[in-house]
């Protein structure tokens, strides 16, 4: 009989939250592997009902810290859906380069202190930086450019305060737009060094199966805005979202799981995106992908720390573009008349698509609201890919398989809350 083992993590960092990961493995088989939750809910859907339209934005980008414009865009495009506003093209401009900001800084936080450690074998970004102090120092250089932007457009770093239903409370100069150019033009050229730094690293031979889930966006590689579509096929518009996935509440977490409706496990992400809407990144970025031999369509997780650093060089020259061609618009935003309706909004946060609804009264009093974010999506996902990696590699020590765990949650940059600890893991082998 194969003796039991039991390998215990009690804190894995460089992640966003706090859980566990119970994996069970009785007579060589992996029959349990439950990413448990235990962070207390946060109940944002509650603390929004009752409030004026305006709030949400504000109070969503509380979410997180890392990525709050994707929470303020959201529910900025939700209810204005709700109130039947479309925003000048001008704002929706804006709108993207703030929003590329925030992929900037947060992929490259990801690849540089919270994803690179793993595959050059340190426990942190602090070790590493002993051993590869210009990658490191050059990568948080870029993230700065990235926090720049949103300072800039939003007022600060973190949690902006000039987002707000119908665009911002005021738009920037050129001139204060313009001094971001020099800076931009040097980051696309250190970025395209990193990709091809992260596409020498050593990467397991393991392929996802489930379902990929992003945007669409005609006119451009989706981030602020586009369709739902999926590698099955699905293609609807954002409002139908809720007619295609569920939320379900189960045992082993205070988060919710999301499947499709009919019950399939499906993923969200870079990986995601890259793989149903590649062809519509810039050239220059499709080259360097070819460069480094990243196929057209990767379903390795593993190799989304290459993908991140693609989308970050895809955001750094949208955001070139975006500043060169700057004209103030003639408003900072839209007249908002509330009424009464239902409203849905959805947008590519860093880590994966990220979904909101809300129901408004006449005055524009928040009724309801649904937040469905990347990580909730992902859950079931991560369980899946732990489950058959570790069945895969069940000869790997326990040092070794617990390290890999690890590293299999990390593909997917979790965003469990703002906090900086989430996993313990927990093996039994009977």
């Amino acid at each position: 009989m194969t003796p039991e083992r039991r390998i215990d993590v009690p804190i894995l960092a460089r992640v966003e939250g706090e859980g566990a990961l119970h994996l069970r493995i009785e007579g060589g088989r992996v029959t349990d592997a439950h990413l448990q939750i235990y962070e207390p809910p946060r109940f944002f859907e509650g603390l929004l009902r009752g409030r004026p339209y305006d709030d949400p934005v504000d109070i969503t980008s509380r979410i997180c810290g890392i990525c709050p414009v994707a929470y303020q865009l959201t529910a900025a495009r939700a209810l204005e859906a709700a109130f039947g506003v479309d925003v000048d093209p001008e704002i929706d401009r804006l709108r993207r380069l703030l929003y590329c900001g925030e992929w900037i800084e947060s992929h490259l936080l990801h690849i540089a202190l919270l994803h690179a450690p793993d595959f050059l074998g340190y426990d942190d970004g602090i070790a590493m930086a002993r051993d590869h102090r210009f990658e490191v120092e050059t990568a948080l250089a870029v993230k700065r450019i990235g926090n720049r932007i949103i300072e800039v457009l939003g007022g600060r770093a973190i949690h902006p305060v000039n987002v707000r239903v119908g665009g911002f409370h005021r738009v920037p100069t050129r001139d204060e737009l313009a001094v971001l150019a020099p800076e931009l033009a040097w980051a696309a050229g250190a970025m395209a060094d990193l990709v091809r730094w992260t596409a020498t690293f050593s990467f397991p031979d393991f392929e996802q199966t489930q379902d990929q889930v992003a945007l669409r966006d005609p006119d451009a590689y989706a981030i602020e805005r586009g369709r739902v579509v999926g590698s099955d096929g699905l293609d609807v518009a954002v409002g139908h979202f809720p007619d295609h996935f569920v939320e379900e509440q189960v045992a082993h977490s205070s988060a919710l799981h999301s499947r499709t409706v009919d019950g399939r496990v499906y993923c969200v992400g870079p990986l995601a995106r890259y793989n149903l809407n590649g062809a519509q990144l810039s050239a220059p970025v499709r080259s360097l992908a070819d460069e480094v031999g990243l196929a057209p369509v990767c379903r390795n997780p593993f190799k989304s720390i290459v993908v991140r650093g693609l989308e970050a060089l895809y955001a750094l020259e949208e955001a070139s573009a975006i500043v060169e061609d700057y004209r103030a618009p003639a408003r900072p935003h839209v007249e908002i008349r509330p009424r009464a309706g239902v409203g849905h909004g959805a947008t590519e946060a860093p880590r994966g698509l990220l979904y909101q609804g809300y129901e408004v009264a006449d005055d524009g009093t928040i009724v309801t609201a649904r937040i469905v974010p990347p990580t909730a999506q992902n859950q079931a996902a991560m369980e899946a890919d732990v489950a058959a990696f570790a069945q895969r590699n069940l000869a790997l020590a326990d040092e070794d398989l617990q390290l890999r765990c690890e590293q299999v949650i990390r593909n997917y940059d979790p965003c469990i809350s703002c906090s900086t600890h989430f996993l313990r893991l927990t093996v039994d082998r009977r």
